[in-house]
């Protein structure tokens, strides 16, 4: 059961990163660019921004590096949260702030837990247990 869950917990927290990125790189593209750059932040940095939504959530999918990528994502989440949710007298933006905010959360639990037997880290465990080449 704790393989199981974990495995679908990493799928929940990765899947939104993952076609968050995706859509970036089509239709959303400008518009996003438009929105980072009137939050203040620059536009420029929206290729770092799609790559490490994208390259994070299939290493969290996948169980790949994963306290690394989860403690990456857990800063990512909480800065998109002060840099474009943090309206707290909007219910929308708190909303989405503290969606934010919780993200980060689940992602703290991947740095502490680790990504579990069924993934990418655990066979790697599992084969230096083992004495087995990587």
């Amino acid at each position: 059961m704790k393989d199981l869950s974990t495995l679908a917990g990493r799928a929940g927290l990765s899947l939104i990163f993952i076609l968050s990125g995706i859509a970036k790189l089509g239709a959303g593209y400008v518009a996003t660019q438009g929105y980072m750059e009137a939050m203040g932040v620059p536009g420029t940095l929206l290729p770092a921004v799609i790559a490490i939504e994208i390259v994070g959530g299939v290493a969290i999918l996948l169980g790949g590096f994963t306290r690394w990528a989860a403690m990456g994502l857990a800063v990512f989440s909480i800065a998109s949260a002060l840099l474009f949710h943090f309206q707290l007298g909007d219910q929308s933006e708190f909303i989405n702030f503290m969606k934010n905010i919780a993200i980060a959360g689940g992602f703290l639990v991947l740095v502490s837990q680790g990504s579990g037997t069924i993934s990418i880290d655990g066979w790697l465990a599992s084969r230096r247990a083992k004495g087995g080449a990587l």
